[in-house]
């Protein structure tokens, strides 16, 4: 079995980890945290994402952590954006790269930004061409892809037109998204192997989230695909709000540690990315989701 020297690790922590919390984490604490993630070695980060305050109020102060972050050179720091006006935000915020999403299934696309799926394509068509024109990069994300909390199984076949869209449309990679947890490692092998088959595997992630204890065991399959690239959350701190249960994204912690043991690089420093979990779950008051974190904190206690 032949696995890459490496993997790119796209940290989710500041924006998908936290923007679900029940109570508003201090912006000097998001910043903190962002700096640890970067002093870990993580090179790729999910930073905040520019939507109104009335829909997810955690990341109101998108403007004041993109502004009070300390830029480093190889670091990418994005934001996701919904729509034309959050990408201007993100632009005046000096985003590196932003995110844009759809849905692969027509109820969830309702649910999440109330339109169909063919109406948030006309939406994001503009937004990305601008944001490639004033020299930003985009990255697509597709939700649902394994599953749906209100239309139940999803198939590849629902998939690959839309990740062909994003791609056509001039994202430079595309995250296939397994929302709600559901997946099992042959349904993400199918999925690849069809996603594959219409834009290069080298442009397309998987954002894996571990709801039945699966995340870990995807991302080995997809490593197995040739998918050399994985979002990621430290302390597994997220989730989705539609799942019952959800324990969150994929840990990165867990990640790193199944790398190591395969011999891939991750330029990840297990000990600074654990320090950088203890510090947010402490804020948060509770304890990291994921089992590495989890085992070696008590081994260093």
């Amino acid at each position: 079995m032949h696995f890459p020297k490496s993997v790119r690790l796209y940290e989710v922590g500041p924006r998908d980890g936290l923007q679900n919390e029940p109570e508003i984490v201090p912006t000097a604490v998001k910043i903190d945290f962002i700096e640890r993630l970067v002093a870990a070695g993580l090179r790729d980060i999910d930073v905040t994402s520019f939507v109104s305050p009335k829909w997810v109020p955690q990341m109101a102060d998108h403007g004041e952590v993109m502004e009070g972050i300390t830029r480093k050179a190889d670091v990418s720091y994005s934001a996701l954006v919904p729509n034309m006006r959050g990408l201007e935000g993100a632009l005046r915020a000096r985003a590196d790269e932003v995110g844009v999403f759809v849905s692969a299934t027509e109820e969830f696309s309702q649910k999440n930004i109330n339109c169909s799926i063919g109406e948030s394509f006309q939406r994001l068509e503009p937004v990305v061409a601008a944001a490639r024109a004033g020299g930003v990069r985009v990255r697509g994300y597709v939700s649902c892809v394994l599953g749906c909390p209100y239309a139940g199984d999803v198939v590849p076949a629902q998939v690959v037109p839309l990740a062909k869209q994003l791609f056509e449309m001039g994202c430079y990679e595309v995250s296939l998204g397994d929302t709600v947890g559901v997946g099992t490692a042959l349904q993400v092998q199918n999925l690849v192997e069809a996603v594959g088959s219409a834009i290069p595997v080298e442009n397309i992630a998987l954002h894996l989230h571990d709801t039945y204890g699966q995340a870990i065991a995807n991302a080995f399959a997809g490593l197995q695909m040739g998918i050399r690239v994985f979002d990621s959350s430290v302390a597994g701190l997220g989730g989705c709000p539609f799942a019952k249960g959800a324990s969150g994204n994929m840990a990165t912690e867990d990640m790193v540690y199944l790398c190591e043991g395969l011999g891939i690089e991750t330029g990840v420093d297990m000990a600074a990315l654990l320090a950088a979990g203890r510090y947010i779950c402490a804020q948060l008051e509770r304890p990291p989701m994921s089992k590495v974190a989890l085992a070696l904190n008590a081994r260093r206690l």
